[in-house]
């Protein structure tokens, strides 16, 4: 009767160490590697966005957009400045999903383009400009034109967002993130008198450097993306 006791607690453990080790087999390959491919649509414009899953808890992520422009204006002194704006930007970045569902936390690289040309006139209908404290006849001078880039090259990026990679087939998804900004501007006369007024050229410069300093109050530059991907 012992020995009988005795083979079925054999059994038992052996019954039990099968089905632990079925199941830790099973878990250690419940995770697929996956790729994502989706359309998006944001701040940089519309554009193509592929994400390759290949562990349940980091995802390599490389997009672009392109094709969104707007204009706006702003006032600098006595200058009213008219701005139109063209955007596109690229990425590539690693995700990482902390609880291996859909919430991702997002770091790597950005090569944004967001440029603007743009053209000052004197603020309301006046017929003089002031640059660096000194008047210039509008006549004269014509009118203040050149660019203003909020950000371009390559600058670091990082962002947060959800989407369902590790599940087949459609699905949405958002993202939010910033990137760095590095801004610049240039500024000319449409009559280039600053090529033999010297006086004139150093308060362009000094408008440049003012508007540059105003812009460069916002350090980094808001990106947020919709999209809708299929997962293989």
């Amino acid at each position: 009767m012992k020995k009988q006791q005795g083979i079925n607690d054999e059994k038992k453990v052996s019954f039990i160490a099968t089905v632990a080790l079925f199941a830790a087999a099973s878990s250690a390959h419940a995770f697929e590697p996956r790729v994502s491919v989706g359309a998006v649509a944001g701040m940089t414009g519309l554009g193509a966005d592929v994400s390759w899953r290949f562990h349940e808890r980091v995802a390599v992520t490389g997009r672009y957009t392109d094709g969104l422009s707007y204009s706006t204006d702003f006032n600098e002194d006595d200058v009213n400045y008219d701005a139109d704006f063209d955007l596109k930007a690229s990425s590539v970045k690693l995700d990482y999903f902390p609880f291996a569902g859909s919430f991702f936390l997002s770091a790597g690289i950005m090569m944004p383009d967001i440029e603007a040309n743009v053209t000052g006139t004197p603020r309301d209908g006046a017929s003089v400009y002031e640059f660096n404290n000194q008047s210039y006849s509008a006549a004269e001078i014509g009118s203040v034109v050149g660019s203003a880039t909020l950000t371009d090259g390559v600058q670091p990026y990082l962002g947060l967002g959800w989407r369902s990679s590790h599940e087949s087939g459609f699905s949405f998804f958002s993202e939010f993130g910033v990137v760095a900004t590095d801004v610049d501007v240039s500024l000319s006369t449409t009559r280039n008198l600053e090529s033999v007024n010297p006086s004139l050229q150093q308060d362009i410069r000094a408008e440049e450097q003012s508007l540059k300093d105003d812009i460069d109050k916002l350090p980094v530059f808001p990106v947020a993306v919709l999209g809708v991907a299929y997962t293989f």
